[in-house]
Order: C-alpha cells, then sequence, then structure tokens
C-alpha cells in the first residue's frame, strides 16, 4: 500500500496514525509513504519565490544600489527597504515563505492498494475515515485472490 500525502498541509501525522492502524489491522500489508508532490508549474514558481526572496535579502543587507546600477532613480520603497533593512528583510521572508507555502500545498491524502488508486482527497475533499479504509481494502482483497508474480502485491 503506498500513500502520498502532502507534507506541508500536516498530513505527515495522519500518514502515521493510518501507518500503526493498518500494521495492527493487516498485518502482511507493507505500508509505504511519501509526499505528494504539486504540479510541475507550482514546484517551479516555489523555486523562483524562493531565489527572489534570497536575492532581495542579500541585496537589501548589502545596502546594494540596484536603480543606480541601472540608471534609474531610486524608488522611495526601495530607499524605505535600505534604511530599514530588518523589517524590509523580515517582511520579505514572511511574505516569501507565505507564497511558497501556498503553492507547494497540494492538499493531497492519495492511498493506492497494489498499484491501484483506492482513495483521494483531491476528489472527496476528506481524508477516509479507518473504517471507510478498512471496507476499501476488504473489499479489494476479495476480488485479487488470484495475483500475479509481484511480491509487493498484497495477498
Amino acid at each position: 500500500m503506498t500513500i502520498l500525502y502532502c507534507y506541508s498541509c500536516g498530513y505527515r501525522k495522519a500518514f502515521d496514525d493510518y501507518v500503526s492502524i493498518l500494521n495492527d489491522k493487516y498485518p502482511e500489508i507493507l505500508v509505504r509513504g511519501a509526499n505528494y508532490d504539486p504540479p510541475g508549474f507550482n514546484m517551479h514558481l516555489s523555486r523562483i519565490v524562493l531565489l527572489t526572496k534570497l536575492i532581495l535579502i542579500v541585496v537589501i543587507v548589502s545596502s546594494f544600489d540596484i536603480f543606480g546600477f541601472l540608471g534609474q532613480p531610486i524608488p522611495g520603497w526601495w530607499r524605505w527597504c535600505i534604511e530599514n533593512k530588518i523589517y524590509a528583510c523580515m517582511m520579505i521572508f514572511f511574505v516569501g515563505n507565505m507564497l511558497e507555502a501556498q503553492l507547494i500545498s497540494s492538499g493531497a491524502f492519495e492511498i493506492a492498494l497494489n498499484d491501484v488508486p483506492v482513495w483521494s482527497k483531491l476528489q472527496t475533499g476528506r481524508i477516509p475515515a479507518p473504517q471507510e479504509l478498512f471496507q476499501i481494502i476488504e473489499s479489494h482483497l476479495q476480488f485479487n485472490d488470484k495475483l500475479g508474480q509481484n511480491p509487493n502485491y498484497v495477498k
């Protein structure tokens, strides 16, 4: 069984709880978990936000006159950032973190048994109750008496 979850949403604890519940009820099932990666565009955009955040903080702390370098007049907001380095860097750091978290947060808790998806929080909008998951596993196991040679299949 594979459970893909959104780490940034705090579903790691839910995953750990489900692993202990499933190991108690079905000791023969190997439960693996991993982070559910967000769509590719969001991941790339979050990396761009991270790099922009770090570059801005370095430029502000070093008091580098980027607008003078570009031959432009210094805007008032940039002058404020240079004069108030701590506040500006904290604001950039926290707003950047908020944007990154929003971009990589998928809200996923996807469960697959024998490589067959059996539950999707993205489709249902909720995590299954343990009893629901037990019923799904039982019905899945009833229909899979004759399994292939794959050692990862639950028998």
